[in-house]
């Protein structure tokens, strides 16, 4: 019979996904370490334009050095207070992100399709609130997510993962997690569904615009639309991939597939948008 212990009672949380990386795990670091240092080059950068056009947002870095010491050592243990901080830190990023990116392309629609009424419907009063929904939002869903897996009992502390996951910590209760599952699916279609089907909507639209205008008027929706829209692509692949692995047995896929996998989630995007770095929302132009 396994022990039941409130996660309170859990000191520590064991990510066993490294455990069987073998000769990968040097080549896994000097991966990590590459993109880590490109993301700070790229973030040192924009810190000296800042410091030329203080109008601009400033970007920050998190999480990484302690991917890179998982990765070498032997022991890959993470205090409990530290596992559910990550994964605040990491739920709120991505679905801050993916308002940001609805707000973005719901700006571009406005640019785009309505020119001459930009000003009328885009005020500062609306961008002020969609910036205080984009984050209160996000803050509020995650902070119940987080809550209800905190006062599970749980029956282990080995989680299959190179970071800590919220489904991954339920999975380890004792008792039933229905309520963690609907409130669970309620956040995913808050947080991805519905900004998914705003940007599609959105982007329907330009696209009937740019096929309907001259040659000018498309070559402007693409040059406006094409960095947001790359940036899109690689975040929503990037969170499908994570939904993927935590709502399904992943355990037939090699161990290194599902590493690079949350490599890339929490690290390409970041390389590519430097400026959107953590917990940081474009402002509206």
């Amino acid at each position: 019979m396994k022990m039941m212990l409130n996660s309170s009672q859990v000191s520590h949380f064991t990510l066993a996904a490294y455990s069987d990386t073998g000769l990968f795990k040097h080549l896994i670091f000097l991966l990590i370490l590459c993109l880590y240092v490109l993301i700070i080059v790229s973030n040192l950068l924009l810190i000296v334009v800042i410091c030329m056009n203080r109008s601009l947002h400033e970007p920050t870095t998190a999480l990484f050095p302690l991917l890179l010491i998982q990765v070498l050592t032997d022991v890959h243990t993470i205090s409990t207070e530290f596992c559910f901080l990550q994964i605040y830190c990491i739920y709120t990023y991505a679905t801050i992100e993916f308002f940001c990116l609805a707000v973005m392309s719901y700006d571009r629609y406005l640019a785009i399709c309505c020119p001459l009424q930009y000003n009328v419907h885009m005020t500062s009063k609306k961008v002020a609130l969609l910036i205080a929904l984009t984050w209160l939002i996000p803050l509020i869903t995650v902070v119940v997510i987080v809550m209800l897996t905190v006062t599970l009992p749980l029956c282990g502390n080995v989680i299959y993962k190179v970071y800590c996951g919220n489904w991954a910590i339920a999975k380890l209760a004792c008792v039933n997690t229905r309520v963690n599952n609907i409130f669970g699916l309620l956040y995913m279609f808050v947080s991805v569904v519905l900004p998914l089907i705003l940007i599609l909507f959105t982007y329907m639209r330009i696209l009937k615009i740019c096929f309907s205008g001259c040659k000018q008027t498309r070559q402007k929706a693409l040059s406006t639309c094409s960095p947001h829209l790359a940036s899109l692509i690689n975040f929503f692949f990037g969170c499908c991939f994570q939904i993927v692995q935590s709502r399904f047995d992943m355990s037939s896929v090699p161990n290194i597939v599902n590493i690079l996998l949350s490599l890339y989630f929490l690290t390409c995007h970041k390389d590519l948008n430097p400026s959107e770095d953590f917990l940081i929302c474009p402002s509206v132009q």
